[in-house]
């Protein structure tokens, strides 16, 4: 770690100690090991940990080789938790990485030892995508029922179904009676093909069948800045936005087919599940970013 991110992290934690960034809370995110501990909270200010080691039988042997073993996994885990609580760590998170390729069995003890010696949370991370709505549902209910702690979801898009990954696993340990988290990235930008998108889930608990009415987001959830921050975001790190993505995406709003058109006229509600205002979207710009009625050749009498 250069003495230059050192200070920029330290000037986002003291930014947060201030509340500036209120309600969010900033945590370092480090391998599952004493040696990691003991750095970060030397160079950081860091109050609040994530505490990350593999836990599948593939990564165990992929990648350490015969260094680790399943019970060594646990026991360096454990001692960097205990560590991290002597370094007077606040919130201690501790990530069970390819959770979704891990045994059952291995994932419940995995937890249980995490829970013992303080841990606030787990987090089931789909490191590679693996998982699909139904399976994680079915996994993480089971995991809560045996350790009955909160579940932070950490879910990859490599199979096109990372948000209704993230959604199923969240539903499924509020089902079981604890606290959920969800992982989400600006315009879903990530490793491979990207992790959950922000604005997706948030529309997704907002506006689908299945949680509108029973799951309700915190009122201090704004979308007004979507669109901006989204453009920004796709700006800084020079990746655009596909013109598909829900709610910022070029298309997000656009109607050809004439029938389509006819009926978005005369009540958006027809054929917009919400409303593009919503998301900070139809200040005039360069070009329109609000509706987009394009004509083309499906676009008929109507359109």
């Amino acid at each position: 770690v250069t003495h230059h991110e050192t200070n920029y992290l330290n000037a986002d934690l003291e930014l947060a100690k201030m509340a500036v960034l209120e309600p969010i809370i900033l945590e370092g995110w480090i391998r599952a090991i004493p040696e990691d501990v003991e750095k970060a909270t030397k160079l950081t200010k860091v109050e609040h940990l994530n505490l990350s080691i593999s836990t599948s039988e593939q990564m165990i042997r992929g990648k350490f080789k015969g260094k680790f073993s399943k019970e060594h996994v646990i026991r360096v885990m454990t001692e960097a938790v205990d560590l991290a609580k002597q370094k007077g760590i606040k919130t201690i998170g501790v990530n069970a990485e390819d959770a979704s390729r891990t045994d059952m069995d291995y994932l419940i003890k995995f937890a249980k030892k995490a829970k013992e010696r303080g841990a606030q949370r787990i987090h089931y991370c789909d490191t590679l995508g693996f998982d699909d709505p139904f399976t994680i549902y079915e996994r993480v209910k089971a995991l809560v029922a045996e350790v009955k702690i909160p579940i932070e979801l950490h879910c990859h898009n490599d199979l096109g179904m990372v948000v209704a990954t993230s959604l199923a696993g969240a539903k499924a340990a509020i089902d079981a009676g604890v606290d959920a988290y969800i992982n989400t990235t600006v315009n879903g930008i990530g490793e491979r093909a990207g992790n959950a998108d922000l604005v997706s889930v948030i529309l997704a608990i907002k506006y689908s069948s299945g949680f509108k009415d029973k799951y309700i987001l915190d009122e201090r959830v704004d979308l007004s800045k979507a669109w901006k921050i989204a453009k920004y975001a796709s700006y800084a790190f020079g990746i655009p936005i596909p013109i598909d993505q829900p709610g910022v995406g070029a298309n997000a709003f656009a109607h050809e087919s004439g029938i389509h058109v006819d009926g978005a006229l005369k009540d958006r509600r027809n054929y917009e599940l919400y409303d593009f205002k919503e998301l900070g979207r139809g200040e005039p710009e360069i070009i329109e970013t609000g509706r987009n009625i394009t004509v083309g050749e499906y676009s008929g009498i109507k359109g």
